[in-house]
């Protein structure tokens, strides 16, 4: 009953909110309804959820046989490499971070070591002094790159989203501008612009707003063969009071190769900053809000596509080099050929999803993952906004395996307490969370299907990731 009771109170507060704007509140109003017949319709629906794993896209055929010198377990994942670049490293190069601060000061550290290359992807960059204290530490590290006895080559490359990353008077742009006019030659700041969003809808829809329409998501943070993959922007509350996930990948060449050119590609299909706050299209690059969308986007798929798949033929033939060749080489016979990297026991797999480009790997990866998961095996999910496709939730309810679901409280959701229309964000996601509950319930799951909320006094909870495991059921003593 609390579940089907907080649609319409959400709604309601929503469009008390909106006096003057009866466009808004009628399209309110008509997602109230559609929200309600969707829940209607999947209660009748329910028995189909058996269904789901038959109903969603096959897995994708391994090609090759199963590499009997690959570390126990790793077989099931292989056929991930025909989609994307599989890299394989030693664990004791993979460093989990536990924190914000500890995600700052390692950033900072690794910028001020960097010879070659610093590549940051981000949503955006805050404004704040420990972002401030950032774009500092890159200035003094591009002035000591040029001042060295022997001066390197080190290259910046920054990739923003454009609408997040032009948001006020003082923003991303105004931040970046000392670094590219001070380092024009060593400094490219690119700005991705949803082709989406154009024309009379970039008219209308304000600031704020129009970042709903599509945004750049990568969070990469590479420094020279350094990496750190995560989910957290380049702003205040992500280094001190906002926790993520951050994983860093230590002496991984081909891994920081591969996330600078992923970077160069969406940079060359974004707006270029230019030094006097104006921006630029790359030359011979059809402009991605201006120009013929279909024209673009067929342009940045090959220009994605390409890095991605030449990667990964480069990775199966190292791949089969290294443990189907003649000449097998051991750890003795790569530490005398100078390569003293450990031998892999972990694999990688970079999954890439830019819809608009026709590029979707990591839903694709995703519902697979989720439709074999059966009897067993026990998925961790969590995310800092519960909001599962309906495919999703489909899967979820229709395969065997335990769920273990980590969301986001209401009180640590980023819009918690926010001004205006955004501030009823955190009870949408309650209201979809009951919903999905109630569900859950009425088909007696909820003891295979838990969910569970991050609670932290004065902390944010932006955690996104999945994991499968498997568990056997203890046996009767």
């Amino acid at each position: 009953m609390a579940a089907a009771a907080a649609g319409p109170v959400f709604w309601r507060r929503l469009l008390g909110l909106l006096p003057g704007r009866p466009g808004l509140a009628a399209l309110l109003g008509r997602l109230s309804d559609r929200l309600g017949r969707n829940r209607d319709r999947r209660r009748r629906r329910s028995p189909w959820l058996l269904l789901a794993p038959l109903l969603s896209p096959t897995v994708p055929q391994v090609t090759s046989p199963p590499c009997c010198l690959c570390p126990e377990g790793v077989h099931r994942f292989q056929w991930i490499r025909n989609l994307v670049p599989e890299f394989g490293v030693s664990s004791s190069h993979v460093r989990v971070l536990a924190s914000p601060t500890e995600f700052f000061e390692l950033m900072k550290g690794q910028i001020k070591v960097a010879k070659r290359r610093v590549v940051m992807a981000s949503l955006y960059l805050g404004t704040g002094p420990l972002e401030q204290e950032l774009v500092d530490c890159l200035e003094s590290t591009l002035e000591n790159s040029l001042q060295a006895k022997f001066p390197s080559d080190l290259k910046v490359s920054i990739l923003l989203d454009f609408t997040r990353g032009s948001r006020g008077r003082k923003n991303s742009r105004t931040m970046l501008l000392p670094l590219l006019q001070k380092f024009p030659e060593q400094v490219r700041v690119s700005l991705f612009h949803t082709p989406n969003l154009r024309g009379l809808l970039r008219l209308l829809i304000p600031e704020r707003f129009n970042e709903t329409i599509g945004l750049q998501h990568i969070k990469a943070y590479l420094f020279d063969n350094n990496v750190i993959l995560s989910g957290a922007n380049l702003s205040d509350s992500y280094f001190t009071n906002r926790q993520d996930r951050y994983v860093f990948l230590q002496d991984c060449p081909e891994i920081a190769d591969f996330f600078t050119e992923l970077v160069d590609a969406v940079g060359d299909v974004s707006l270029q900053l230019q030094g006097d706050n104006t921006v630029q299209v790359v030359e011979g690059m059809v402009h991605p809000y201006k120009g013929d969308r279909a024209a673009y986007c067929k342009a940045a798929n090959e220009r994605v596509m390409d890095v991605i798949n030449s990667a990964r033929t480069r990775q199966q033939m190292l791949h089969a080099q290294t443990f189907h060749g003649d000449s097998l080489l051991t750890q003795e016979n790569a530490a005398a050929a100078g390569d003293r990297r450990p031998a892999p026991d972990t694999w990688i797999y970079p999954l890439i999803q830019m819809k608009p480009f026709e590029i979707q790997i990591d839903e694709i990866v995703t519902e697979t993952l989720l439709t074999e998961a059966e009897r067993g095996a026990r998925v961790y999910l969590t995310t800092g906004y519960f909001n599962l496709t309906q495919a999703y939730m489909d899967l979820v309810l229709g395969t065997r395996a335990e769920y273990q679901i980590l969301l986001a409280s209401p009180e640590v959701n980023g819009f918690f307490g926010a001004k205006g229309v955004a501030g009823a964000i955190p009870a949408a996601y309650v209201h979809i969370e009951r919903q999905f509950y109630s569900e859950v319930c009425s088909l007696g799951q909820q003891e295979r299907v838990r969910l569970q909320e991050y609670w932290r006094r004065g902390w944010t909870f932006h955690a996104k990731g999945q994991s499968t495991g498997t568990w056997r059921p203890r046996s009767p003593s």
